[in-house]
This record gives structure tokens, sequence and C-alpha cells, in this order.
């Protein structure tokens, strides 16, 4: 087995392991109660123009993956 097959082994998991994890937010993203109706959330209307900006729910899921990103190669470095 060549040397690099291990790291490639382990890269190939990580990658499946976020399609997969984004695979299952994109279809229960809408069942999810708080996701996109946060208190940081804006959105404006003025007649027939919307703008929608979720800041709040932004920040939200990029600290919940960054803590479960770090988790995962805690993992992997032990």
């Amino acid at each position: 087995m060549p040397p690099f097959a291990k790291e490639f082994g382990k890269t190939l998991l990580i990658v499946g392991g976020m399609l997969v994890g984004l695979g299952l937010l994109l279809f229960f993203g809408n069942k999810i109660p708080f996701l996109g109706d946060l208190p940081g959330d804006f959105h404006f209307e003025k007649g027939k123009f919307n703008f929608y900006f979720p800041f709040a729910t932004a920040l939200a899921v990029s600290v919940g993956l960054t803590i479960i990103i770090n988790f995962i190669f805690w993992l992997i470095n032990r």
C-alpha cells in the first residue's frame, strides 16, 4: 500500500462526512424550528422589495461548525 493511502483515506472520510452533513442540513433545514428566525436576523420589506440577511443564524451555524470540525480534527490527531 502506498505511504499516502492512510492520509488520503482520512481526507476522503472527512470530506464524505461533511457532504453527508451538508445533505442532511439541506434536506431537514426547513424543519429546524429556530434556523432562520433568530433575533439577529434582519428582514426588510418595502413594496415588492424584500431583503433578508440571516446574520444571527449565520453566526450560530459558524460557531457550531467550528466546534464540530475542531472536535473531528482532535479525534484524528489523537
